[in-house]
């Protein structure tokens, strides 16, 4: 049997050097393979389309079109890919920009090469990750507990008891097993219960249910 096709990631830095950085710890992961690089989103979108990329690394920093929009375009260009933001700092004043634009998470650019292949593989896995130190202080700083938007309770009102709690769970950041260990439920039962609150709610994916969450004041309260 052949092994899997690879995942295949597209860098968008604007620096040269950090992208071959980026390049080389890639490449050397087994079932990782970088197929393009790019300076800006735009390009990062247009590489992403033309390579069937899975992953995107995106610096949010960077001339022309930045990260944030670039999340945007690669979501038009290349739907089945998931975008991992790359930050210099744990605290940056775009996150939740990139994150209602649909980034699958925040990596620091000290990250150890360890944490970004761990990064990429969770990203095309369809989890919501954060760098451990960002994981909870990045999202209250930057949603700052808005009033709850019109129709907001209403749509929480569609989910079950046990729904909330994996709703509440999903809004933490914790993994699928995370949930599971933590409400005492089997990976495929949380799975099940996370795909009908994405129905019932109207999301795409788990990221706009972190965005939901602490907007309606689910969490953190």
């Amino acid at each position: 049997m052949s092994d899997p096709r690879p995942l295949r990631v597209v860098i968008a830095d604007d620096q040269h050097l950090i992208r071959r950085g980026l390049r080389a710890i890639i490449d050397a992961e087994p079932g990782l393979r970088v197929v393009a690089e790019a300076s800006d989103g735009a390009a990062a979108a247009r590489a992403a389309a033309a390579e069937s990329a899975d992953v995107v690394l995106m610096d949010i920093e960077m001339p022309g079109v930045g990260g944030i929009e670039g999340v945007g375009l690669v979501h038009d260009a290349r739907p089945q890919a998931r975008v991992v933001m790359l930050t210099m700092f744990d605290l940056d004043e775009y996150v939740l920009g990139a994150l209602r634009a649909g980034a699958s998470g925040f990596l620091i650019k000290s990250a150890t090469p360890a944490e970004l292949a761990a990064a990429i593989r969770a990203a095309h896995g369809g989890d919501l990750l954060f760098a451990p130190s960002v994981t909870r202080r990045l999202v209250e700083s930057y949603v700052r507990r808005p009033p709850p938007r019109e129709g907001t309770p209403d749509r929480l009102g569609a989910l079950t008891e046990r729904e909330l709690e994996v709703f509440g769970a999903i809004a933490r950041g914790l993994s699928n097993a995370e949930i599971g260990a933590e409400l005492f439920m089997g990976e495929s039962t949380v799975k099940t219960h996370i795909t009908r609150i994405l129905a019932k709610l109207g999301l795409r994916d788990r990221v706009q249910a972190v965005v939901l969450a602490y907007e309606c004041g689910a969490v953190g309260r």
